[in-house]
């Protein structure tokens, strides 16, 4: 990493969360992430395998940034096995990006060497933690529609050379599969809200 680094202030960092597009983004500024649950609220006190594999790191201190996930058989993440608490001894973290390491901020460094970073730091790590893997593919619509075929959520597309910024961000753009359980049942419960 390069010598410009600086130490991370003390405190709670808000995540970077992705903008809504009705389609990805196209063109080699871009790498795209498969979306494997929604969002939710810091739970990993729940989560044993995650928090395993979060002791075993070879690092002083870290900040990861993921989602935490259930699967089904079929390998495809269902949130509803987070949110009814069936299988909460098998979640483990897709994590995508990290934000500092053995003290140091790492949130000014391009994406690309953040991921680098961390695919370093989870090489040997124990299942509770996986290393979410990125396409970098000029056709983010393909891979979009590969996505949906395969039932997933959506991709999340990001900008290659961007630093890390708390708060909504056109940096990271969220492409959704309409046709997803996850999305279907996100659509119901804002529809049903607004009533």
């Amino acid at each position: 990493m390069p010598s410009r680094l600086r130490p991370l202030p003390a405190g709670f960092i808000a995540p970077c969360l992705p903008s809504r597009a009705p389609r990805p983004p196209y063109g080699a500024f871009w790498l795209h992430e498969i979306v494997y649950s929604r969002p939710g609220n810091e739970l990993t006190h729940r989560f044993p395998l995650l928090v395993e594999a979060l002791a075993r790191l070879r690092a002083r201190s870290c900040i990861i940034d993921g989602e935490a996930v259930a699967c089904g058989e079929d390998g495809i993440a269902l949130f509803e096995r987070i949110r009814y608490r069936r299988h909460d001894d098998s979640v483990f973290m897709w994590a995508f990006d990290l934000i500092e390491l053995n003290g140091e901020d790492l949130r000014r460094e391009q994406l690309e060497q953040r991921k680098a970073a961390l695919a370093r730091l989870l090489a040997r790590a124990a299942p509770g933690l996986r290393f979410n893997e990125h396409l970098v593919e000029e056709d983010g619509p393909l891979v979009f529609h590969h996505a949906c075929k395969l039932g997933l959520e959506g991709i999340v597309s990001k900008r290659r050379d961007s630093p890390y910024s708390s708060g909504r961000s056109r940096n990271w753009i969220k492409s959704k599969n309409p046709d997803a359980p996850a999305v279907k049942r996100e659509a119901k419960e804002e529809w049903s809200s607004r009533r």
